[in-house]
């Protein structure tokens, strides 16, 4: 295990070199994803003095190197092409062809063009984006410009000439430039040389924007230098190249603060937290001063995507890490009736903006009504989007897994989700950053592909994993030593309670804190089973008599098990802080224990006599017997630094503990309503519908789910909400939020924790089964596949298929027709 993390802080400095240090030095370039196509246009520009020379050499020379096995250039998915592979390979092709170089490279082109356009493009008909309408004739016109010799059949030139068809229309329809497209015709400058557009030196010139380019495209700033000979334009496509000499981007310069929000929620997502704090703090104090002096709303509509994407990543963030930040940062969409239409028309352009907006919301305080709208608004467009039958092009191919993250946010709440899964999860998905459609090629970060950092990732789940299952093995002998595991009544929980805790929080080390939480809560299932299910009251009279004196003589059975168990988990806590140098705090965790014991008593005094509390006397009881503040309490006196010994103290407890405390009991309280009803327990659903005689039980259920959603953002409130406390307060927050998450997972649409198996495979994944990051997992039924079959890692020939399972791995088959496909040998690729 020392070897493990030896190796893990290897990786952690490598990446701190590699990737953070960049940050401090300002060189964000290496994040975002080149454009094959782009990089081509760039290599296009002659010299001026030496015409029959490339002006930027290392533009020809990086398209040279960077040709895919298969032939292609341009995205693709585990080496298998998207559909922007065709006009990026063709252009890529044509500058070759221009400058006579790379003439190996143009066959294998050639090769891949004519054996899988026709299928590439059969399949989409007219769901072709508009981007691709524009730039696939134009790449035709211009390898055939530079004596390529492009050999299409009858078939191939019928489908062209429909492309060019609606390219046409396109841009007798469209004005030249128009503030609802992010990317105007304008800005497809290096398509437009053979369409009815004439477009003159001043209109180029009116549109360069103050660092020389046309749209922040190096494409079209390109043909606006070729065109034109405007200076600016060769500083900015200098500037260009010597920042990105390893293919220029499809967009530049990049949002460096978007680059840096990015990088900070991709190593948040991965688990890896803990060992880049500092970094984090640094990029996140920077990004948050410039945006106490930023304005909300944006001046140009075409940039209202991007900005808006970033606004709600920043919120989320800023407001996850305690900073104070207003909804407004990200709210004021809308305000706006025409950005709203313009999002509800073309939600499917929008999915990774929308999801993005609908994640900020999860961190919603209380009469937030702004939040609540975009929340309302972003989970609408969201739902339509994951109803779709066909997905198409432009939502999905780049990022496969956007759906599925989707319906989980739809279906299971990042609330009711434990961190530790989450991180799994995204390890596996590998996901992407942010991503903008371009013309041929896609805005991508892609620091989560950094080999390094996804390493690093991998062997941090496997070394929690390696702790967990020694933990676990540990706390199973203990159960059976005290006979916890064979009460005989009640539910048997160990290896629930285990996984609850650990899969809640992001503590590795804290194994101290990870047992006692598991321990008490062990003992709270077994104790509150004994009281409900198998104790008379004799005997728990008896019991809470015993904890009252702190002395178990004259007890027996489950009672003396009981009380024995508490009294050696209190002598031990106790001992560990004494000799940490702590105060001895024996008698202020009795008295919790204490409390929570009576709370049951009266409880179950109360169930057995047919006495109906009110609703105040129900709560001020039912809180304290929920137990969490029991967890929270006990474990907090371990945080480093270790909770403040006033803060122990029954009844005095703070807000943040009290808003936990109701949360919790809340949340059980509406899913356990129908078996608490057959077992005589009180039950605030039952108490409700007891006493109003005209409501119906889904009425009392939904009162107190109103109730719930007012005390869940109040306890998100004390848990997001920064003051002076410093090192302390972050940590005593946040076991507040993983007790409430373990509940709200727990609760969430049912009571898994009275269930046997429902968890079971959860368990499996944080506890023994080692993530595989492996792509694809998840697939839509009854998605379009284009399935190519290699030869010599060539793709040949293809046919569409429709895959019906839900899940496909590497070695799944699926049946075209009589032939059987299987993905080892059949390419598959989002469509």
């Amino acid at each position: 295990m020392e070897t493990s993390l030896d190796s893990i802080h290897l990786l952690v400095n490598k990446v701190k070199e590699e990737m953070f240090s960049r940050v401090k030095s300002e060189h964000l370039q290496s994040f975002v994803s080149p454009s094959a196509y782009d990089t081509a246009w760039v290599a296009m520009i002659p010299h001026p003095v030496e015409h029959n020379t490339p002006l930027f050499k290392g533009c020809l020379e990086w398209l040279v190197d960077n040709q895919h096995e298969e032939g292609f250039w341009g995205e693709s998915i585990v080496d298998l092409p998207t559909i922007d592979a065709l006009p990026t390979t063709i252009a890529c092709m044509a500058v070759l062809q221009k400058w006579g170089l790379g003439a190996k490279n143009i066959e294998k082109g050639l090769n891949f063009i004519q054996a899988n356009m026709v299928e590439m493009l059969h399949g989409h008909g007219p769901r072709l984006p508009r981007w691709f309408s524009i730039v696939f004739p134009a790449a035709i016109e211009l390898a055939e410009s530079t004596g390529l010799e492009l050999q299409f059949s009858d078939q191939t030139k019928s489908l062209i000439a429909d492309i060019s068809d609606r390219r046409e229309k396109i841009i007798s329809m469209e004005k030249i430039v128009d503030k609802w497209q992010n990317l105007p015709l304008l800005a497809y400058l290096e398509t437009l040389q053979s369409t009815k557009y004439h477009v003159d030196q001043e209109t180029i010139t009116m549109h360069l924007s103050e660092d020389g380019s046309l749209f922040q495209s190096p494409a079209a700033t390109a043909q606006a230098y070729m065109s034109t000979g405007n200076q600016k334009c060769l500083e900015y496509l200098n500037s260009l190249v010597e920042k990105c000499p390893n293919g220029v981007p499809q967009k530049y310069p990049m949002d460096k603060e978007l680059v840096e929000l990015s990088m900070v929620d991709q190593v948040q997502r991965l688990g890896l937290s803990e060992y880049f704090s500092d970094e984090i703090d640094y990029i996140l104090r920077k990004v948050y001063r410039s945006y106490k002096v930023q304005e909300y709303s944006p001046k140009d509509y075409r940039t209202m995507a991007e900005k808006l994407y970033k606004d709600s990543l920043a919120f989320r963030l800023f407001r996850m890490h305690g900073y104070n930040i207003c909804p407004s940062t990200f709210c004021w969409f809308l305000q706006d009736d025409e950005i709203l239409r313009h999002l509800e028309h073309n939600y499917g352009q929008f999915t990774s903006l929308l999801y993005s907006v609908y994640k900020a919301t999860d961190v919603i305080f209380f009469e937030e009504t702004e939040v609540h709208e975009a929340r309302s608004f972003s989970r609408k467009m969201l739902q339509k989007i994951s109803a779709t039958k066909n997905i198409h092009y432009d939502n999905i191919v780049i990022f496969p897994n956007l759906l599925q993250m989707i319906c989980e946010e739809l279906s299971t709440p990042w609330i009711a989700r434990l961190e530790h899964l989450d991180q799994r999860m995204w390890i596996e998905q590998n996901k992407e950053g942010p991503l903008w459609i371009g013309k041929a090629s896609f805005y991508r970060l892609s620091c989560v592909h950094n080999m390094d950092l996804m390493q690093l990732a991998l062997q941090n789940y496997k070394f929690k994993q390696l702790i967990y299952q020694n933990e676990l093995e540990e706390l199973k002998r203990w159960s059976k030593k005290w006979g916890l595991t064979e009460m005989g009544f009640g539910r048997e929980k160990t290896l629930y309670c285990y996984f609850a805790i650990s899969a809640s929080t992001s503590l590795p080390h804290d194994s101290l804190i990870r047992m006692l939480v598991a321990k008490s809560a062990i003992l709270i299932t077994v104790a509150d089973d004994f009281f409900d299910m198998r104790g008379t009251l004799e005997e728990l009279h008896l019991l809470m008599d015993a904890i009252n004196r702190w002395d178990g003589n004259g007890l027996s059975g489950p009672s003396k098990v009981i009380f024995d168990v508490l009294d050696d988990l209190v002598k031990d806590v106790t001992k560990t802080l004494v000799l940490r140098g702590k105060i001895d705090l024996t008698e202020d965790f009795r008295g919790l224990w204490r409390e929570t014991f009576n709370s049951w008593l009266t409880e179950t005094t109360w169930g057995k006599s047919g006495y109906i509390p009110s609703v105040d006397e129900y709560l001020q009881t039912s809180m304290i017997s929920i137990a969490t503040h029991v967890l929270v309490l006990t474990s907090s006196c371990f945080l480093n630094p270790s909770l403040p010994e006033n803060k122990v103290k029954p009844q005095v407890y703070e807000n943040i503990t009290q808003s936990l405390m109701a949360t919790t009991r809340l949340l059980n309280d509406i899913q356990s309503y129908q078996k608490e009803k057959e077992e005589g327990t009180m039950n605030l659903v039952l108490l409700h519908f007891n006493q109003n005689p005209n409501a119906s039980m889904d009425c009392s259920i939904s009162e107190v789910k109103k109730l719930l959603e007012e005390k869940r953002n109040e306890l998100l409130k004390h848990v997001f909400t920064d003051d002076d406390d410093g090192d302390f307060l972050n940590q005593w927050r946040h076991l507040h939020l993983s007790c409430f998450k373990v509940f709200q997972m727990l609760f969430n649409s049912g009571n898994l924790y009275d269930t046997d198996f429902e968890l079971q495979s959860d368990i499996e994944k944080a506890i023994y089964v080692s993530p595989k990051p492996e792509f694809p997992k998840y697939i839509q039924p009854n998605t379009t596949f284009y399935a190519a079959p290699k030869k010599n890692n060539m793709m040949i020939s293809a046919k569409y298929v429709q895959i019906p399972n839900r899940h496909l791995s590497k070695k799944a088959m699926c049946n075209v027709g009589s032939t059987v496909l299987n993905s080892t040998t059949f390419g598959l690729c989002f469509i």
